[in-house]
């Protein structure tokens, strides 16, 4: 069972149609297409753009099993789940603002800043502080070390051809270089890391598929999974669909917005050979 999950922040484009095609192709005839509308961002998320991604996967010849899971209906299992964590310890209030994480950062006494699949790697200022202590407006982050402490050693099967194979996870590399990731954020409730671990579980995802600049962020999904006692779906990480300069595309590039596309006479046919995908059987 596998899922495409876009967030209704803007029109898709030609990354997004890679991106269900792979999917809907691992799942197969034998298998399920589940649609996901990640949606947490309450201040950019729009219900028209909801509905213009069915309108565009529709266009595109996909269908999805089941209705839409939207995950802002969830939120009730989010806080469930960061309540658990809170109870292990695992988790800390955070005050900080990207802005004095940055200030932090750039002191020459931190050296280059490191940057991981959450962003900048934290530099610790709040750790240590007790849920006892947290506010309305405070983040919640999750302590690297102490998670990795409450868990054995951690693996994931990857079945694209990228990076195919067992993939164990190393605590000091996760401690250095991912440090205390975001798990709820002060306007939303949740983060993308702990929405996408608990709704993929919730909806009996066995094949995660993605794109390659997510890879590095499944050891964060890996562990979440350990430490709340979720299945631990395979993953399948495919390219990404870039410009003529390399650079990933993104929904302001409105030129390659199915949409625009679409408007302008293309065909899905036309989409799957421009992204060098066999023909639709």
């Amino acid at each position: 069972m596998t899922r495409f999950a876009p967030s209704p922040t803007g029109p898709l484009h030609l990354g997004h149609a890679f991106a269900a095609f792979v999917a809907a192709e691992r799942a197969g005839p034998q298998g399920r297409f589940l649609l996901r509308l990640e949606d947490i961002d309450r201040q950019r998320c729009r219900e028209s753009y909801s509905r213009a991604i069915m309108d565009d996967l529709a266009w595109l010849g996909l269908t999805w099993d089941g209705p839409v899971w939207r995950q802002s209906d969830h939120l009730r299992n989010h806080r469930a789940a960061l309540k658990r964590l809170a109870a292990m310890g695992v988790i800390y209030p955070c005050t900080c603002s990207r802005g004095d994480i940055r200030a932090a950062l750039s002191a020459p006494q931190e050296g280059a800043p490191v940057i991981g699949p959450d962003g900048f790697v934290y530099p610790g200022a709040c750790r240590g502080r007790s849920m006892a202590e947290a506010g309305s407006q405070d983040a919640l982050r999750l302590d690297m070390r102490l998670a990795l402490a409450r868990v054995g050693r951690l693996s994931f099967v990857e079945n694209g051809p990228l990076r195919r194979g067992v993939h164990w996870l190393d605590p000091d590399w996760m401690i250095a270089r991912v440090g205390d990731v975001v798990l709820s954020r002060r306007d939303m409730g949740t983060s993308y890391h702990l929405s996408v671990v608990l709704d993929d579980a919730a909806q009996g995802i066995t094949e995660v598929t993605r794109g390659m600049d997510l890879f590095d962020a499944t050891a964060i999904h890996v562990l979440l999974q350990a430490l709340l006692e979720l299945p631990a779906p395979r993953y399948w990480h495919h390219d990404l669909v870039r410009d003529d300069n390399g650079k990933r595309l993104a929904k302001r590039d409105d030129a390659r917005a199915l949409a625009t596309l679409r408007a302008d006479g293309a065909t899905p046919a036309d989409i799957r050979a421009s992204l060098g995908l066999p023909s639709a059987p």
